[in-house]
């Protein structure tokens, strides 16, 4: 992780083409999605309450899109804690790097996408929130070491 941020999370929106019959928006790889897209997979029919999530990842590149409904991602990176609305179709969530997140007050019609530059891999997971914090704070501790 030289030249890579420790984690990253950003909001992107991507541009729909519309006209009389309607809209529709291109998911291209190294064009509007920073990455080689690997893996899809999406959360639907999500029972009332339910939150999912909680947990980070080593090195997986996501973009979770929320392609009907809406839902609400919680999540905490190196840059800190923060709170995302997807609403829309046009709006996804970019995370890469190690970023904890946690997924609720999904809509009764949410329909999630997520997009990731890799097959799945329980190595790359973190399901543990301390060992999350504690990686957190030694890949931060080691960035400003390196930096003086």
């Amino acid at each position: 992780m030289t030249d890579k941020k420790i984690s990253e999370v950003s909001l992107l929106n991507f541009s729909a083409i519309s006209d009389q019959r309607g809209k529709l928006i291109s998911l291209e790889a190294s064009k509007n999605i920073p990455f080689n897209i690997e893996r899809v997979y999406y959360l639907f029919d999500t029972i009332k309450g339910a939150e999912r999530g909680f947990h980070a990842h080593i090195d997986l590149q996501q973009i979770a899109i929320c392609i009907s409904g809406s839902c609400t991602i919680d999540v905490e990176s190196a840059e800190g804690k923060e709170s995302f609305t997807l609403d829309a179709p046009n709006k996804g969530l970019f995370m890469t790097g190690i970023v904890w997140r946690e997924i609720r007050n999904f809509s009764a019609d949410c329909v999630l996408m997520v997009l990731a530059d890799a097959l799945y891999s329980e190595d790359d997971y973190i399901r543990d929130y301390s060992s999350f914090e504690a990686l957190l704070t030694s890949f931060c501790f080691n960035t400003t070491d390196s930096e003086n």
